[in-house]
């Protein structure tokens, strides 16, 4: 089959014979004259005439209106010889009026007789009926009547090229307004037999046939019509017909255009080397004028074909996805309304297949794999899924199934998806999360079922990896709620509605102030508080989470700065976020925002979750290295509330690990909270790791925190989180 950039081009030659000339052209002179003897003694004085190359056939009539009869069954007469006066005085200019007017017949030459000399038409009749020529028939000696008629077949010969030419050139432009950009290149193969056959005034009865490749080196027929037509898509060798196999081989071959015995071979250019030939059955001779009209026809269809070509490529790359083949969303969103559009709401369900943690897989083992990975699941999803349903790549690692909901579900959508994939000549077990929709009455188009597949896809992943949700109108009010969210959240950044506070962290032993953590609180257009969980969650999954983290810290180094300046010299502790964390520029970010507010490096303590050491390990420990190196202290915050992992601990360049508020809390309950908070305080003790316990609000806890041995405490038991100008009044009030 034919690439989507595959196109004609000209190839400046001409047309070679093939075989024998085809049989001898001649020119028709009609007689019209009642007199019999004039007509044997026209067609003796003539019989020996050649004009530009070819002899003379005549036609006879003897009377004015056989001659009309006559003329209306054919319409390649040259030369008319019509006698004036027959059945009526005027019967000779009555039927050049019929001839000009009724028949159309604007080409043919007159020449008037008569053999009463002193009749003459008058010379209005003459010029409004187009009348080559007046003579009576004694001046009419053999000598002048070779000289008239020739002058007339040659005054015949210009008017018939001139005409040929235009009919000719109207047809190539009529016909290369039919080549529309929405054709394929198969149907654009069509059309060139049909129009081609169309200028030359023959049944367009021919194939088009490309040079071959791979199973068909001989080539293979494009298209095909007429008694061809069973020919189309098989290959060349299988045409029966062997004058016609042979010609167009021998086109392809000798890269020349063919004029045979009965056919015609054009040969074309094409594009990467791959050559076409056009066909076509044509009993009569290719004259002189149809060799010009054949190259100017070639030449614009070779400009129709190579647009035609631009527009399949541009259409390639508009619908299908380069590195799977796939159909792209564009075109997942076309079938899907094409499919709606005739069917109408049935069951049927769209599934957005997403692979879990792509971003982080890229991270640690490259695009190269990743792109391998993809291709794996697509894939898949071509072979397993029953032909008829729509496999599209949707996104950078999203696909789209679309069927029946009995196929197009969690379950059978896993059946086909949990075995592992062949990726760098290895099986890796992948997890997905799904999203899907049913295509109701609800959803009035492709782009609605795909919008909202994706709301059900971010659904099913705030779950966490390996989930799968179905759209509901709950769960679309829930992600409008998230975007307005989002929206106002990027308001308050641009606005400035964002405010940090700080909270002091406690020496345990010594009961002095060490450090701060600075906690980000946002406070909206109605003065309310918005939790932060619900706005952080919001930013992360936008990647917002990003700016926003550079603002925090760049805010809390100023106000670190600032207190510094009165005389407060404190640790500062700042969140930083997994997705933060993972961004390529994040280590540049944290230096410029060092060098840009003049602080001691020594002094920023960067908290980072266990969570963000599940994914690319080898490449978050190089990171945390890399912090070392600038000099930041690393605390692990949340420690024991994901998934913990003592090898992972130990290798970690960590200075602190935090015992999270829901520990803390649990103190109360001695059998069940103190056992886990005595654990963490001695494996940080072992790892030679400062430990600190948050959210600490009595003294009860913060008792049982001091006899487990644990460093320092921050929490409603010192002080709630305030602002600068309020933790500045507190350090005063608390004295050095």
């Amino acid at each position: 089959m034919l690439g989507n950039d595959d196109q004609l081009a000209l190839l400046d030659d001409t047309l070679a014979p093939e075989t024998g000339f085809v049989e001898e052209l001649c020119w028709y002179l009609l007689i019209v004259d009642d007199d019999e003897d004039v007509h044997h003694a026209t067609e003796f004085a003539l019989s020996d005439l050649r004009v530009l190359g070819r002899p003379l056939r005549f036609l006879h009539a003897f009377s004015a209106a056989e001659a009309i009869s006559l003329l209306a069954r054919r319409r390649d007469v040259a030369v008319i010889l019509l006698d004036v006066v027959m059945e009526r005085e005027d019967a000779g200019l009555k039927a050049v009026e019929a001839i000009r007017c009724d028949l159309g017949l604007d080409a043919v030459r007159i020449v008037l007789r008569t053999g009463q000399p002193g009749y003459a038409p008058e010379l209005d009749a003459i010029t409004n009926y187009d009348i080559n020529d007046y003579k009576t028939k004694s001046e009419l000696t053999r000598s002048k009547l070779f000289t008239t008629v020739t002058a007339a077949i040659r005054s015949f010969d210009q008017i018939q090229r001139l005409e040929a030419s235009r009919s000719g050139l109207e047809k190539i432009i009529r016909g290369s307004s039919q080549f529309s950009a929405e054709q394929g290149l198969h149907s654009f193969a069509k059309s060139v037999i049909e129009q081609l056959s169309d200028l030359l005034g023959i049944p367009p009865n021919g194939m088009v046939s490309v040079s071959g490749e791979g199973d068909a080196p001989a080539g293979v027929v494009l298209a095909a019509t007429g008694s061809y037509g069973r020919y189309a898509g098989q290959p060349v060798l299988a045409i029966a017909d062997a004058a016609a196999r042979e010609m167009l081989e021998k086109c392809l071959v000798t890269r020349q255009s063919l004029n045979g015995k009965g056919s015609l071979a054009l040969y074309f250019a094409g594009h990467h080397g791959r050559d076409f030939a056009v066909y076509i059955e044509s009993t009569a001779a290719i004259l002189q004028m149809d060799r010009h009209l054949l190259d100017v026809f070639r030449t614009n269809i070779s400009m129709c074909g190579e647009n035609i070509g631009l527009v399949e490529r541009l259409r390639t790359t508009a619908y299908v996805d380069e590195l799977t083949r796939l159909p792209n969303r564009a075109a997942q969103i076309a079938a899907m309304d094409e499919y709606l559009a005739c069917h109408g709401s049935t069951d049927q369900a769209l599934a957005l297949v997403d692979i879990d943690q792509f971003s982080e897989t890229i991270d640690a083992f490259g695009y190269r794999f990743g792109d391998q990975q993809l291709r794996a699941v697509a894939g898949r999803l071509r072979k397993m899924l029953p032909a008829g349903l729509l496999v599209a790549r949707v996104g950078g690692d999203v696909f789209g199934v679309f069927g029946p909901s009995e196929i197009v579900n969690p379950d059978s959508l896993r059946a086909i998806l949990q075995e592992p994939f062949d990726s760098e000549g290895g099986l890796h077990t992948i997890s997905f999360s799904i999203g899907l929709v049913r295509a109701d009455a609800a959803h009035a188009d492709g782009a609605d079922l795909l919008r909202n597949g994706a709301i059900a896809l971010k659904h099913a992943k705030l779950a966490g990896p390996g989930n799968d949700a179905y759209y509901t109108a709950e769960v679309g009010r829930l992600t409008r709620q998230r975007i307005h969210m989002l929206h106002d959240l990027r308001t308050a950044l641009e606005e400035r509605d964002l405010f940090v506070v700080y909270q002091p962290q406690i020496d345990l032993a010594s009961g002095a102030v060490v450090g701060m953590e600075a906690l980000l609180r946002w406070r909206n257009s109605k003065g309310e508080f918005v939790p932060l969980e619900q706005f952080i969650s919001v930013a992360e999954q936008s990647g917002l989470i990003v700016e926003v983290g550079a603002w925090v810290l760049n805010t809390a180094l100023v106000a670190q700065r600032d207190l510094d300046a009165q005389g407060y010299r404190l640790r500062l502790a700042v969140n930083v976020s997994p997705v933060q964390f993972r961004q390529p520029g994040f280590l540049d970010m944290v230096r410029d925002a060092i060098e840009k507010n003049s602080h001691n490096p020594g002094l920023l303590e960067l908290e980072i979750t266990e969570s963000v050491a599940l994914s690319g390990w080898s490449q978050i420990l190089e990171r945390m290295q890399a912090l070392k190196a600038l000099g930041v202290q690393i605390a692990i915050d949340d420690f024991g509330t994901g998934f913990s992992s003592l090898s992972y601990l130990a290798r970690l360049p960590a200075d602190c690990l935090k015992i999270d508020r829901c520990f803390v809390h649990a103190l109360d309950d001695q059998h069940s909270g103190t056992p886990i908070a005595a654990m963490v305080v001695q494996l940080g003790r072992q790892l030679g790791m400062r430990v600190l316990a948050e959210a600490v609000e009595d003294v009860r806890q913060l008792q049982t925190l001091i006899d487990l041995g644990c460093h320092e405490a921050q929490g409603m038991v010192y002080a709630s989180a305030m602002t600068q100008a309020e933790l500045l009044l507190w350090l005063r009030a608390r004295g050095r």
